[in-house]
């Protein structure tokens, strides 16, 4: 078998949408499943639509995500260049290839003409009239410097078809075709023709994509069979979905919350977990009973039977499920370097970052979360008194203010301020007094806290909140109380 070849040809335009990842994941995943390589082109004929800085996004997003190509714009494997830019004179070489073979022709149509074809609706298409000029009417329209595109000639009559990995026999008539540009009056390729061109030279065997191609590609296979280059292998990926809030489903988009890789990113999901979640938008592994996969267990496990034919929605609730888990099994290291400067963005100088961060790691599902999580820790909420009774612990706001009297002169005369010490004292007057060690921690928690649920009981929450916190919070529950 020779070496598989693909390829990932985003247009610089703007961030990295989850489908672009998806296909780039993909793609290079064939690839290296099978020892092969994977080369990164940037697709750029487009001029209008460029956005100044998207080849860097592209290149770090691939980066962090760890895609890793073999040829690329700043990786010359001798297929170069790989910016589209900078290939124009080969698309026009190539061009008048298919001029010559009469595969195309030249067409002089004005813009004014063309837009004449359109119906009140503006939807219409090129009728052909510039087919069959004669080559004097040609050179003279050439000479007399009238602009001019180049258009394939599509076949009058027939059917065209190909046989895609995943849909399987793809079929359209040869009569809805039309002639379409390959050539602008700029000397810009269009996508439709110079992928193809690039794809070939490159040495491209199998090209990864969008369904939204689906139907297109039987055009891209008449210009590989004009040039009597043999055809890639086509996989078509299937439709990538979004649930709204009502649970309605449709194309991922914008609607559908962050749908860009630095969207997600700026929001404080991990990389590699977003990159694990992708990877199961349409593939399904052998062993279906595993989710977790590092991208070097993707590489071995991935295999081009495992594509869906069926949309995949993208579900955030999913991929916070994914991201949890690997924030759960960060290094404690690697977690408060991420945490920790979020934390000294949002707290007081005297709140102990590296405490809070700690009985956070196990409870975030995102970065971003953090904020909504310490509300309480960046604000005395308001509360109500009836937050005391807790029917396990048989606590009131009564007896909580007993226990909150009794604690405070202890508290305040505690020097070592940690959590280990405050444990052990609060321990020892449940026991002096004869008092469940919950209905007391339950009342410190709640005057500390000031809220039902926190992300660590009562000596924990001192420790972050420190010792003129703690306890300026206890003597406000206590005038709350009287």
């Amino acid at each position: 078998m020779s070496e598989i070849v693909t390829r990932f040809a985003p247009s610089p335009t703007g961030f990295m949408h989850i489908g672009n990842l998806r296909t780039a994941l993909y793609s290079y995943l064939l690839s290296k499943s099978q020892g092969g390589k994977f080369i990164l082109r940037i697709e750029d004929t487009d001029q209008v639509r460029l956005v100044d800085g998207a080849v860097d996004v592209i290149l770090d997003t691939l980066k962090m995500t760890g895609i890793e190509y073999d040829e690329g714009p700043d990786s010359d494997g001798g297929h170069g260049p790989y910016v589209q830019s900078q290939r124009l004179p080969i698309y026009k070489e190539y061009a008048e290839k298919l001029v010559e073979s009469g595969h195309a022709y030249y067409c002089f149509c004005t813009q004014e003409r063309l837009d004449s074809l359109k119906d009140e609706k503006g939807i219409g298409g090129y009728d052909g009239h510039c087919r069959n000029l004669s080559a004097e009417e040609i050179r003279k329209n050439i000479s007399d410097g009238i602009p001019y595109v180049i258009r394939q000639r599509m076949p009058d009559e027939g059917k065209t078809s190909y046989t895609d990995v995943v849909y399987g026999e793809v079929e359209i008539d040869n009569s809805e075709l039309r002639d379409q540009i390959m050539i602008k009056a700029d000397g810009y390729p269009t996508y439709n023709f110079c992928h193809v061109v690039d794809d070939y030279l490159m040495g491209v065997t199998h090209v990864v994509r969008g369904n939204e191609y689906l139907t297109s590609t039987p055009k891209y296979c008449l210009l590989y069979d004009a040039f009597g280059w043999k055809r890639p292998t086509y996989v078509h990926l299937p439709l990538l979905m979004g649930k709204d809030a009502g649970g309605n489903v449709s194309k991922l988009s914008k609607r559908h919350g962050a749908v860009s890789f630095q969207d997600l990113v700026n929001a404080g999901y991990l990389p590699e977990a977003i990159v694990n979640y992708i990877a199961l938008l349409g593939w399904c592994p052998k062993e279906s009973n595993q989710e977790i996969f590092s991208m070097d267990e993707l590489k071995s496990n991935f295999s081009i039977e495992g594509l869906s034919k069926s949309p995949a929605v993208f579900d955030y609730e999913k991929l916070k499920w994914f991201n949890s888990e690997y924030i759960k099994a960060m290094p404690v290291d690697k977690y408060e370097e991420k945490a920790v400067p979020i934390l000294e963005n949002l707290c007081a100088d005297y709140i102990n970052k590296k405490k809070l961060a700690s009985l956070l790691h196990t409870r975030i599902a995102y970065f971003g979360e953090i904020e909504s999580f310490i509300s309480f820790v960046t604000n005395r909420l308001d509360m109500d008194s009836s937050l005391y009774t807790n029917k396990k612990n048989k606590t009131t706001p009564e007896n909580c203010r007993e226990v909150l009297e009794d604690v405070l002169p202890l508290l305040e005369s505690v020097e070592d301020w940690n959590n280990d010490n405050l444990f052990a004292l609060l321990k020892e007057y449940s026991a002096s007094k004869e008092k469940k060690a919950g209905a007391v921690m339950w009342a410190v928690r709640i005057a500390v806290g000031r809220q039902a649920i926190t992300p660590g009981g009562a000596t924990e929450l001192m420790e972050v909140f420190g010792k003129d916190e703690s306890i300026s919070r206890i003597k406000q529950a206590l005038s709350e109380l009287s």
